[in-house]
């Protein structure tokens, strides 16, 4: 009887699981499944204790979902990477393992790491990797030349092409094995720190999330381009978390979306939604084409050349939202309460820290990833670089977020900030995005900062420091 083993990583769900699906193909075979939890990794990488807490609630419900299958999910423990391929060379020695199956990870040291346990199987196991966590595989979608595309909307086009000549197949999940089911093996805890995520921001649980999709689809999707905008409203998805984690799969949340507006391809109702799925697969694409991106590197190589500021003092109060910007601290005090933020606001305070801070975009990614329960490295460093204008298909380096007007137009009567901000809740409607100048006018004094910088002064000074980079750069050739 062959015996397969499923190496289960960011794609915790037994639906449409390709790795899975390929190792319960065979009806005969044996099928053991393993998840190895890296602390030590995870530090380096700086995963959020709330993205600790959500994935070892999705492995705890895996084990049950697997066990139901007869397929006995096996929780190992080490310390990082480099020590999976030991850990996995023992449990295939020890379990008479034929083949490996796992699904791709584009990150460098993931990458890295995978290469690692093949070659320490040397050959005596099988080992089959599947690009599951995309929709289309890196290096299907290139330019005439055959390179990765550098900008968003001809990758996106080439995208929608591909799509509409084939739709990726969704599977379901696999039978139940002839053995029946098994008992679940123990729990094991993570050695991390975890903290719980908010059941209403985000349900646990592989049907919870595909009932979230459904919902999402059938009710909001329609309205998506009106309402995602404001984070006031609830106008965007939530499904990030069980995206990056492996709960849902992109081809989930295709077939999805194609069964309530059938037209998304064509440009429909539907279609600005998936425009952000092919955005989470543009930075997939890239990160595996550019791994210096997994390095801290900006995809501009002028840019590295700006001189940022080392203000600490700066650093803190935009971590902590004391700014002064009602709109940034909103934001940030979301971020810190909840281990979400709104995606236009990830924008907006992003934009606050590069261009009016002039502090180090990477500072801003650190704090992102190290706080966000859908922390995911190819698309918050795609989303940093972008609004920083060092990545590719950036905004121009001398576009710059105007914090107040940003606030203005996206929670004009500040319905947002006076939740997140409770000490402006004195403020009357639009007064609320410059409430010191009400206070100055009311003879009232706030319990809330003035803000740190002074906003016209701050672009001129970003424009100069990104002026002064690129010049340097012409100069260099």
């Amino acid at each position: 009887m062959p015996i397969h083993l499923v190496w289960f990583r960011n794609d915790l769900r037994i639906h449409d699981n390709l790795a899975l699906a390929a190792a319960c193909r065979n009806s005969k075979a044996r099928v053991l499944a393993l998840f190895i939890a890296t602390p030590g990794q995870w530090r380096l990488h700086n995963m959020a204790p709330r993205q600790a807490w959500f994935i070892q609630q999705h492995v705890d419900m895996l084990q049950a979902s697997l066990a139901a299958k007869g397929i006995p999910l096996r929780v190992l423990a080490a310390h990082d990477f480099a020590a999976c391929a030991g850990v996995i060379k023992t449990y295939c020695a020890d379990n008479d393992v034929d083949a490996l199956f796992y699904n791709y990870q584009y990150e460098l040291n993931e990458r890295r790491r995978d290469a690692a346990v093949e070659k320490a199987l040397g050959g005596k196991v099988l080992c089959q990797g599947f690009d599951d966590s995309v929709l289309l595989a890196p290096g299907s979608i290139t330019t005439g030349n055959h390179t990765m595309y550098k900008i968003f909307t001809p990758f996106s086009k080439a995208f929608l092409h591909r799509l509409r000549e084939e739709t990726p197949m969704r599977l379901p999940a696999p039978q139940a094995r002839e053995s029946g089911a098994v008992k679940a093996p123990a729990h094991c805890r993570f050695d991390y720190p975890q903290q719980e995520v908010d059941a209403q921001l985000f349900p646990v649980g592989e049907m919870a999330a595909l009932y979230r999709l459904r919902q999402f689809c059938r009710h909001a999707a329609k309205d998506y381009l009106a309402q995602r905008n404001f984070p006031a409203l609830n106008g965007t998805s939530l499904l990030s978390a069980y995206l990056t984690v492996g709960v849902l799969s992109p081809r989930q949340c295709l077939h999805g979306l194609l069964a309530e507006h059938p037209g998304a391809l064509e440009g429909d109702s539907g279609a600005v939604w998936l425009n952000q799925l092919i955005w989470r697969e543009f930075y997939r694409h890239l990160l595996t084409y550019n791994p210096a991106l997994c390095c801290h590197r900006s995809f501009i190589d002028w840019t590295e050349k700006v001189k940022w500021r080392n203000n600490t003092k700066a650093l803190r109060a935009w971590q902590e939202g004391y700014t002064g910007y009602p709109i940034i601290d909103a934001a940030m005090r979301q971020l810190n309460a909840t281990g979400w933020m709104h995606n236009r606001l990830r924008m907006v305070a992003a934009s606050f820290l590069v261009k009016d801070l002039l502090i180090d975009w990477r500072e801003g990614e650190r704090y992102f990833i190290s706080r966000l329960v859908d922390g995911d490295l190819a698309a918050n460093n795609g989303g940093w670089q972008w609004s920083a204008s060092t990545g590719t298909d950036a905004s121009p380096w001398f576009r710059i977020f105007n914090p107040t007007t940003q606030g203005l137009r996206f929670d004009e009567q500040g319905d947002f900030i006076r939740y997140w901000v409770p000490e402006l809740n004195v403020v009357p409607g639009k007064a609320v995005h410059e409430p010191w100048r009400w206070a100055e006018k009311n003879g009232y004094r706030l319990d809330y900062p003035r803000p740190i910088v002074e906003h016209k002064q701050a672009r001129a000074a970003a424009l100069a420091a990104y002026q002064a980079a690129r010049t340097n750069k012409e100069k260099a050739v």
